[in-house]
């Protein structure tokens, strides 16, 4: 196997096995994704996010915001007043006597939704301690004319992970027809941003 599709492999593998877990941005993602409202935008600034992240980790940028530990403290704890925010808001969304179905209630405006998943992406210090850091150490075992090998093919995995959980959510559209699921799974978010949140500020403090 030539050594630039082995480099490609090696990012696509890595990037692949990070992305897959259960987190704040994909929870949202795979949320507009049963609500099928901005899929597209929404999986085009989650993939190129993590494009510039893992270009910037193989670049160097990972290893300087570890010798920034204020800047990194600062980050930990706007992520978790925002996570936060948006579990009690969940949560409160799951205690109503009124819910949405997939074809109503609860449109946002693109502009809203661009700005939620960026803060679910932007101000998650884990994606520049694993996805920057961690990207960026593993690229030093590739050789220096292939690391933009391993970069393409740890992008590619994002955007076909963001691909695959906005568009494929339609097909648990069945399951969300009733107000009941709706509930069930803004109570599941709910718990989920909480205690990532609890998490953050015990890292933070």
């Amino acid at each position: 196997m030539m050594p630039f599709i082995i480099s490609f492999l090696s990012g696509f593998a890595l990037s692949a096995s990070l992305i897959v877990a259960i987190g704040a941005q994909n929870l949202f993602v795979l949320r507009q994704g049963l609500k099928n409202e901005y899929v597209g935008p929404i999986v085009l600034f989650c993939g190129f996010s993590d494009a510039i992240l893992i270009i910037a980790g193989v670049s160097g940028m990972g290893a300087l915001l570890v010798s920034l530990p204020h800047v990194a403290k600062g980050f930990t704890l706007a992520g978790a007043g925002f996570l936060f925010w948006y579990g009690i808001k969940a949560l409160r969304q799951a205690t109503l006597s009124e819910s949405m179905t997939v074809t109503e209630g609860g449109p946002v405006s693109l502009s809203r939704a661009l700005t939620s998943v960026a803060a679910f992406t932007w101000l998650n210090p884990h994606v520049y301690l694993d996805t920057m850091l961690l990207m960026g150490t593993a690229s030093t075992a590739q050789p220096l004319h292939l690391r933009s090998f391993f970069a393409v093919g740890a992008a590619s995995a994002s955007f076909l992970w963001f691909g695959a959980l906005g568009y494929g959510a339609r097909f648990l559209q069945p399951m969300f027809a009733t107000p009941k699921s709706w509930k069930i799974l803004d109570l599941v978010i709910g718990c989920v941003m909480l205690f990532l949140a609890t998490l953050l500020l015990r890292r933070a403090l």
